[in-house]
């Protein structure tokens, strides 16, 4: 009778370890203190000057989304009661030509968001997260298929990256 590759029975062995080990990973990769359970997410605040509108509450959604439910904490309505406040603030809004045609016509727009934002452990009274983060994606100002949402749609994707970009360094400070 032929025997099984050792690969196999190594494989076998680690899952079986594991079980009894109670070996976890997490694939998020977020890491959350054991002392916190809540967390405060006011409404971002806009300081930009842009002609998109709720920019402040996608923002706010993405990271509540972030925070809330890819982790164990729950959202807390006060900034007071919460174990971690994180609060946000955009900055800047830019929307600039990358590329321009012979007719001296944008064919290449990039929208540019930064946002300062703070994560403060309120029961051991520090700042985990204190710094800006930016994001950008382009579009095309001229495609008859995106029109004016164009713009809307890449303002959204330059959140979603900052989303993640703040979620990712919060939560693997620890």
């Amino acid at each position: 009778m032929r025997q099984p590759p050792s690969s196999v029975l190594f494989f076998a062995l680690l899952i079986f370890s594991c079980s009894l080990t109670a070996c976890w990973y997490s694939f998020s990769g977020a890491s959350i203190p054991a002392h916190l359970n809540t967390v405060s997410i006011p409404l971002v605040d806009d300081n930009s000057t842009n002609t998109l509108t709720n920019l402040d509450e996608e923002l706010t959604n993405l990271l509540i989304d972030r925070f809330v439910r890819q982790t164990r904490l729950s959202l807390e309505t006060s900034e007071v009661s919460s174990d971690a406040l994180l609060t946000a603030r955009i900055d800047r809004y830019s929307n600039q030509p990358t590329s321009v045609s012979g007719q001296e016509q944008a064919t290449l727009n990039r929208v540019t968001i930064s946002v300062f934002v703070t994560y403060r452990d309120q029961v051991n009274n520090a700042d985990v997260l204190n710094r800006a983060f930016s994001g950008f994606e382009e579009y095309d100002p001229l495609d008859p298929q995106t029109g004016l949402t164009g713009e809307a749609a890449a303002a959204s994707a330059a959140l979603e990256k900052i989303a993640d970009d703040v979620f990712t360094a919060a939560t693997s400070n620890w």
